[in-house]
């Protein structure tokens, strides 16, 4: 996905139908508030009528956080990023993510709206609870599936903080870096977003001592 042009401000026309492009844009807000219930719930029923104990539940949710962080790094990398000569591809992934490397600090689509969102939520857990019914534990795609979308919800904070805050911390400044070097550098590497765990893993790790690139710089607004 290039551009002639990276903005910094102002956001992407999706949409000619004004409701469909209001059900494109979200507040992070929100999307805590939707899915915390959720979340809780499904850990409560785990060990009300799953009979696992805390400490099982509590072990299998953060496996479900470290899973999301994969399934971050693969989304991003071949689907997000996917190259194809198809209109119609190309017109899905821009609506999908390419509007955001040309509008990068739009704040209302740094998460996936409430309605695609709960969408595809619900097909993942079926896809879960269903591989959990195979292998003869049912009950522990309930707590694993809450951890993993904690974990979307601890990345698209993350990502929206990078796009709109100064790292907090100093030992933040790499994560912020590579994903700045991401969009303004090279689309090609720095596919993490909540870790570069998976960068280092699979070589796409930018050298983020690289402070001049890094700089690189958001003056293509």
């Amino acid at each position: 996905m290039k551009f002639e042009k990276i903005h910094n401000k102002g956001q992407a026309r999706l949409f000619d139908n004004r409701i469909l492009e209001m059900l494109t844009k979200t507040h992070p807000l929100v999307i805590w508030a939707m899915y915390i219930p959720i979340i809780s719930y499904l850990f409560y029923l785990s060990m009300d009528k799953g009979g696992l104990n805390f400490w099982r539940a509590a072990l299998t949710f953060g496996s479900g956080v470290f899973f999301w962080t994969f399934f971050e790094y693969i989304m991003h990398r071949f689907a997000f990023h996917f190259i194809s000569e198809d209109k119609g591809t190309q017109r899905f992934i821009y609506v999908m993510h390419g509007n955001h490397h040309e509008y990068p600090r739009d704040k209302e689509r740094l998460f996936m709206p409430p309605l695609p969102s709960l969408m595809i939520s619900s097909t993942l857990l079926a896809i879960f609870y269903g591989i959990g019914y195979l292998l003869d534990m049912p009950f522990y795609a309930l707590p694993f599936f809450g951890g993993f979308i904690f974990g979307y919800l601890l990345y698209g904070s993350m990502h929206y903080a990078i796009h709109a805050w100064k790292p907090p911390f100093k030992f933040m400044k790499p994560l912020w870096r590579n994903h700045h070097l991401h969009h303004y550098k090279d689309e090609g590497k720095g596919y993490g977003v909540s870790t570069t765990i998976w960068d280092r893993v699979f070589g796409t790790m930018f050298d983020v001592s690289d402070r001049n690139a890094a700089a690189g710089k958001e003056e293509r607004a």
